[in-house]
């Protein structure tokens, strides 16, 4: 008997972008990096991912791309653990761990996956590297959920470190108490103000740029767009969230602002891209790369070209079909140089199934970018990580190198201003 005539109870249409994901040329894949600060169990995690991860429909599900009348749909299957965790023998006395976790994470990208079965799978690795005892390497097809929706899914299957009966807390977002009725109606009307005139600017570069030429072509796009992986490699860099935020503070940059108002957040592929111009232009002072930055990320978070990049995407699918969906991805992604993309992650100790965790790292394959920046943060580490093409990127350590000096230098300039200003 089929799949089909099993599981028909419970059927899901997959979304736009679920879809996307999935299309030929296109298909992208999550790689997640978890250190531990302990030996892996591999009994454990299987025993852990039965109650946990099997629960959620979307790990328990086939993903039918479909054909003629028949749409994309999440199929649901019964799913046996062991034919998800993969445990490689792996020689205790390996010269270099660390290079070792790279080669093994970027030859991922290439191995087949079963699309017969749910399209994720985990690599427990009882490996010990510069940042952790142990690893486990996750390989999550993007159309299971954005980043977002994976890290909420870690929190949920996590405890804290100091309480292992307790889920990770989140920080509740801090209530405005409204002082005058009047200045608060002009605060507000001024803000709609100012979103609709940024929406207004935004969108039109945004669909300046879509219809555009392409841009003069740099080093990180000398190689066309094709529909066949690269080769990728991915590598990561832990370095101490402290530094990041002794930079953001004298930037005026409180993160806190940003929970102010709350987020009520969803599972999925619910993705908005914004343009950022990129400038190459040597400037005396250091901090003017971010003022600049921040002058334009100020006002596209005013604004709905998010929003208006992803009801783009929806509309497109609905009124043309898939085939202009992936047309339309592609030549967003065709005139961008760099995809970046952060995650925050829990500001507190956690563990997995009994494994304090050390740090988090994320990548993604299957984009055409030569280069990928992922940003995750764990208590105080804040994790690069870097998706290269090798063709154009030959040394990504270099490349990462050179992220960290940037960094190391905008902190001693803060100290130094410090220092001038307390007159030591």
């Amino acid at each position: 008997m089929s799949i089909e005539k099993q599981m028909m109870v419970g059927e899901v249409p997959v979304s736009p972008f679920s879809r996307l994901f999935s299309m030929p040329g296109f298909d992208c894949f999550n790689i997640v990096t978890i250190g531990f600060k302990n030996e892996a169990s591999p009994s454990a995690f299987i025993e852990g991912l039965k109650n946990t991860l099997l629960n959620h429909p979307r790990f328990s599900c086939i993903l039918e791309t479909g054909s003629g009348e028949h749409k994309p749909r999440w199929i649901p299957t019964n799913v046996n653990v062991k034919d998800h965790v993969v445990v490689p023998n792996i020689d205790p006395t390996i010269e270099n761990p660390d290079q070792f976790l790279e080669d093994y994470t970027s030859n991922m990208v290439f191995s087949p996956i079963d699309v017969c079965k749910p399209l994720w799978e985990i690599h427990i690795l009882n490996i010990k590297t510069s940042d952790a005892e142990s690893l486990l390497v996750g390989r999550f097809h993007h159309s299971l959920g954005d980043g977002m929706s994976l890290m909420s899914l870690l929190l949920a299957c996590s405890r804290k470190t100091s309480d292992p009966g307790a889920l990770p807390t989140l920080v509740a977002p801090k209530k405005s108490k409204v002082t005058n009725v009047w200045w608060s109606l002009v605060s507000r009307l001024w803000f709609i103000i100012k979103l609709m005139f940024n929406t207004v600017v935004e969108v039109f570069k945004f669909l300046l740029i879509l219809c555009s030429v392409r841009d003069n072509a740099t080093p990180l796009m000398e190689k066309p767009i094709r529909a066949t992986l690269t080769p990728n490699k991915f590598i990561h860099r832990v370095i101490s969230l402290d530094d990041v935020k002794v930079v953001k503070n004298a930037m005026n940059m409180d993160l806190a602002k940003m929970m102010e108002k709350g987020s009520n957040s969803r599972w999925g592929n619910s993705i908005g891209y914004v343009m950022i111009p990129l400038w190459m232009k040597s400037e005396n002072d250091i901090f003017e790369y971010i003022r600049r930055s921040k002058t334009i990320m100020d006002r596209k978070k005013l604004s709905l070209e998010p929003l208006f990049s992803y009801m783009l995407f929806k509309l497109t699918v609905e009124v043309f079909g898939y085939k202009a969906l992936r047309t339309l991805a592609m030549r967003i992604f065709g005139r961008s140089t760099v995809v970046l993309s952060n995650v925050a992650g829990p500001t507190e100790e956690i563990s997995l199934f009994d494994h304090q965790i050390s740090y988090v790292a994320a990548s993604i394959s299957g984009f055409p970018q030569a280069l990928i920046v992922h940003i995750t943060s764990y208590v105080n580490k804040a994790i690069i990580n870097l998706g290269v093409d090798l063709d154009v990127i030959p040394d990504p350590h270099h490349l990462c190198d050179h992220i960290v000096e940037a960094l190391q230098i905008m902190k001693s300039a803060v100290e130094e201003e410090i220092s001038g200003d307390l007159g030591v």
